[in-house]
């Protein structure tokens, strides 16, 4: 599995079989709403001429779920499938349609097998009460994806008793673990982290996180040793 961090808390994986993304924020609209939030890494724009086979969207805030990155992925003559949460769904079947896209409703407890990729939602504790995050079962590895979301002792209810990599919010602002929860976390988990949500629209650094067994991702960039 080929991992590259797309910012925030967009994420590409590839395997031989299947392109997926999960959270894409690749425009300036959130911006354009709230001008404090400006992007302080530009677009790489390669990202936008990629064809997925796989959209995870784990809630709908405008950082990722957001109509001005989906256009790229999504029209009449898209064939994708959409694995997204109850409030993100609304939104991208609304906003864009296609009789080929497969919108799937993908709430808590929901699992879906893509192309031998199994991903099972799981339970986060956020803003949009239909947040979620993601497990993601491929090539003999277990990823978690937490989605945005605090220390909850509910979520732990629903994870698999191995996970070989957690991907998680470390900022600390709405509604994310700081990183000294997202430390325990990570603890209770037992697997590499890597840390995100920073560095876009803030000047913290994940260097600063403390867990010991992490990764720390670049912008852009393949995310390795996970």
């Amino acid at each position: 599995m080929k991992i590259t961090w797309l910012g925030q808390a967009g994420l590409l994986l590839e395997t031989k079989n299947v392109k997926i993304i999960i959270d894409p924020y690749l425009s300036n609209s959130v911006e354009k709403i709230q001008p404090h939030f400006w992007r302080r890494v530009p677009v790489d724009e390669r990202f936008l001429a990629i064809r997925p086979d796989v959209i995870v969207l784990t809630h709908d805030h405008l950082d990722h779920t957001d109509p001005d990155t989906l256009k790229h992925y999504l029209g009449e003559n898209t064939e994708v499938c959409v694995l997204a949460s109850g409030n993100a769904w609304n939104k991208v079947r609304r906003e864009f349609g296609g009789i080929q896209n497969n919108y799937v409703q993908f709430n808590r407890g929901t699992e879906w097998t893509e192309k031998g990729v199994r991903f099972q939602a799981v339970y986060a504790e956020h803003s949009d009460d239909c947040a979620i995050g993601v497990v993601i079962h491929a090539e003999g590895k277990t990823y978690y994806v937490t989605g945005d979301t605090l220390y909850h002792e509910r979520i732990f209810d629903d994870l698999p008793a191995h996970i070989d990599c957690v991907f998680l919010p470390v900022n600390g602002v709405g509604n994310n673990m700081n990183m000294e929860d997202a430390k325990r976390f990570c603890e209770r988990i037992g697997a590499v982290a890597v840390p995100m949500h920073c560095g876009l629209f803030d000047e913290k650094d994940l260097h600063d996180f403390k867990y010991e067994n992490k990764v720390v991702p670049e912008f852009y960039k393949e995310i390795k040793r996970i």
